[in-house]
């Protein structure tokens, strides 16, 4: 069910919105207004249509919204983060620009241009801001592509060769190239949207932003890191859980053997379920979760629909 609400700097009837901005929401009522607050400085100047999928919130996030107007509501079951996006693209006036936002990120002023103007280039589907702590922190928002030694769970050796984060605060001056980066904000043109046939639903929570920069690359299309445009992410207001953290592990590996063959895939799956097993011991109870999910299938939650077979795929 979609409730119409005010669009934010609408345009004249019958012209496009510069860009259309998707926000998918989960019992989110104490973040998101904030976020909406933050964007009509942070658009300076450019129209959008704003579209916010609930999915299935208890909190009242769908009533808060349809009622302080800015946007239009989606009410939906729980699609996961990919189908809420895939459904918001779905219902949002058709634009050149895609917005992609959490509910807890706000955007700095004047921060949206820039990422609209990288995606001029031809060459790059998807751009990425700078990302900030509650506290101001620069996050370590870049990420490198999952490989056999990045499996070890060895992130904090800071090394390139064993970590996916982007360590090197020099690395987060100026704009660059990325494997991939956090999906809490992620602007993607059109034309990349389409050509990948959106978001891969499949994962239903985590790994579907790495899939999509991975996919985009495929396809000729650069992730694009974009310093002049800067958001703050809250962070953990979803909530994590035990759940949470397996679904996480699990599409991971699912992630690696879609894009790998059964030798390597295998070998990754068992550095996984030896990674998660490492942590128990050091205060983690959650990773045992984790490994149980990937050992025994019927374990996995049921949202990835992954739990036929051990290798999950």
């Amino acid at each position: 069910m979609v409730t119409h609400c005010r669009p934010v700097h609408a345009k004249l009837p019958n012209m496009l919105p510069d860009l259309a901005i998707v926000i998918v929401t989960h019992n989110s009522v104490h973040v998101v207004g904030d976020l909406l607050d933050s964007l009509p400085a942070a658009l300076d100047g450019l129209t959008a249509d704003v579209v916010v999928v609930d999915n299935a919130s208890v909190d009242g996030t769908a009533d808060l919204l349809a009622a302080r107007g800015g946007c239009r509501v989606v009410r939906s079951a729980n699609i996961g983060y990919a189908g809420g996006i895939n459904l918001g693209v779905r219902e949002a006036m058709t634009a050149e620009a895609i917005l992609i936002l959490n509910p807890d990120v706000r955007l700095y002023e004047k921060s949206v241009p820039p990422l609209v103007a990288a995606l001029q280039e031809p060459a790059v589907g998807i751009v990425a801001p700078q990302v900030r702590s509650a506290q101001g922190a620069l996050e370590l928002s870049l990420r490198r592509e999952p490989t056999l030694p990045r499996a070890l769970g060895l992130t904090k050796t800071r090394l390139a060769v064993f970590s996916e984060h982007v360590h090197r605060r020099s690395d987060y001056a100026s704009p660059r190239t990325a494997d991939w980066a956090l999906g809490a904000v992620l602007a993607m043109s059109r034309k990349c949207y389409d050509t990948l046939g959106g978001w891969d639903e499949t994962y239903f929570l985590y790994s579907e932003e790495t899939d999509l920069s991975l996919r985009a690359r495929d396809a000729g299309l650069l992730t694009w890191y974009e310093p002049r445009a800067v958001a703050v992410h809250i962070g953990g207001q979803s909530g994590r859980s035990h759940t949470t953290h397996a679904m996480q592990i699990v599409n991971r590996v699912r992630l690696y053997r879609r894009r790998h063959n059964a030798f390597a895939s295998w070998c990754y799956y068992w550095l996984a379920v030896a990674s998660e097993l490492s942590r128990v011991p050091r205060g983690h109870p959650e990773s045992w979760s984790a490994a149980a999910a990937l050992l025994r299938p019927a374990r996995r939650p049921a949202e990835l629909g992954c739990s036929g077979q051990l290798m999950p795929q």
